[in-house]
Formats: C-alpha cells, structure tokens, sequence
C-alpha cells in the first residue's frame, strides 16, 4: 500500500501502523475526530519518512460525509490503493443493557459507519481492478459473551460483511483483509485489568501489515488468538450459557 487513507488516525494500532507505512514512504490521508491529536500523528509520520501525508478532523459518525471524504482523499493523494478502517468504540455493556439509544451508538459507529465507508471505497477500488481494505474487526465477534456481547455484536456484524466484501471483489483483484486483535493495551481498554493475553499496538500493527504483504484474509492478532477462539466457539450452546465469560 503506497497511498493509503487512515480512518481513526489517532487510535493506538492505527498510530503504530502508520509509523511502520512512513518508514516504506508511503502517502497517507490521515483522518481523526480531535485535530491537536491528528496533527501530532501528522507531523510524526513526515519526521519518518511518508512521501505525503494529508490529514482531515472528521467525526467519521457523520455518514454524510464519507463518499465527499473518499473524494478528497483520492485527489490529495493522487489516487488511493489502501485504506484503514480503525477507528471504533467499545461502549459500556452495562450501560446498553439498560439503554437501547447506549447499544444504537456501538452499532452505529463500530458496524454501520465502516458499512458507509467500504460502500465507496470498495466501489472505486473495484473500478480501478486494485487495491486493498484493511479492517479492524475483534475476536470478541467471534462469539456472543454476557460481558460484551453489545460491543461483539457489531464486530462479528463486521467480520460477516467483511466476508462477503471480499468473495464480492476477489474477481477484480481487490484485497479485503480482516483483522481480528485479541486484548490490546490501548487507552480504549485503561479501564480493563491487563494480563499476559494483551498485546501491544505495535505488535498488532506488525501483524496487520504482515498479514497485508503475505495476502492474508484474515489474521487473528497476535496468532494465539485462532485456536483460543476455536475452542471457545466449538462449546455448546447448553454449556456456554452457564458459563461466566
């Protein structure tokens, strides 16, 4: 990927990978809500190397905005052949188990704003015969869990379009990669007790580009993750839901 457009910039994994694109010279478009964070990541990634970077403050809930967004992407760059979708909630569980409008904002932001942007840019990508979309999904979509099955349910809504985008433009050679992080130590999660299971944002961004350059549909980060989650979606339904997960 050599001109690459970034949604949720200022993320933790979204950083880290774009340092690692700056240091290969590859030209980014850059787009966060808080401008002050953006332009730092902004103003890193020329220190390291990028051939160009262009960065947009954009609340990318506004849905409006998206296919305008592509737009001014792709004429910056003077063209597009990657993006990153990494920006999203984790929401508060218990806060949506007692209010649908707390479930409506996970949804809408983890699931049905990354719907609005793949629409076009799988579009152009798939008129231009190339490119690739990297998405960051979660293992938590994987399988339904009392303790975040609001945050899972859009993730695992993801994953499932995310399959079918890629079957949809495999013929026009256009790349659809899943990602799927287990626990990352990111701000996101300051609030989550941290074990041996979380990993860093800069791991995770070495993995999804690895994943990138080796063709990869889908890549569990880091790779411990596919047989945990193997296991723990072959349990049965009957003993699953006793279970306290």
């Amino acid at each position: 990927m050599k001109k690459v457009l970034v949604l949720g910039a200022t993320s933790a994994i979204a950083q880290a990978t774009v340092r690692l694109l700056a240091a290969r010279g590859a030209s980014l478009y850059l787009v966060a809500r808080h401008a002050e964070r953006l332009e730092a990541v902004a103003q890193d990634a020329r220190t390291r190397g990028a051939a160009r970077v262009e960065a947009e403050t954009l609340d990318l809930d506004d849905f409006a905005q998206h296919e305008p967004l592509v737009e001014r992407a792709t004429a910056a760059l003077g063209g597009l052949d990657g993006a990153l979708l990494a920006h999203g909630v984790l929401g508060d569980q218990e806060q949506a188990q007692r209010s649908y409008g707390e479930t409506e904002k996970v949804l809408r932001t983890n699931f049905l704003s990354a719907v609005s942007l793949l629409t076009p840019l799988a579009n152009r990508f798939e008129a231009q015969r190339a490119g690739t979309l990297v998405v960051i999904s979660s293992v938590a979509g994987d399988r339904g869990r009392q303790s975040n099955y609001v945050y899972g349910a859009s993730k695992g809504a993801l994953s499932v379009f995310l399959q079918g985008l890629r079957n949809r433009l495999a013929p026009a050679g256009v790349a659809v990669v899943t990602v799927k992080p287990g626990f990352v130590d990111t701000p996101m999660t300051a609030s989550v007790k941290k074990n041996a299971l979380f990993a860093s944002p800069e791991a995770v961004a070495r993995g999804l580009l690895r994943a990138v350059d080796t063709h990869q549909d889908e890549v569990y980060l880091p790779d411990f993750w596919r047989p945990i989650m193997f296991l723990i979606r072959s349990i049965p339904e009957r003993v699953f839901k006793r279970l306290k997960l």
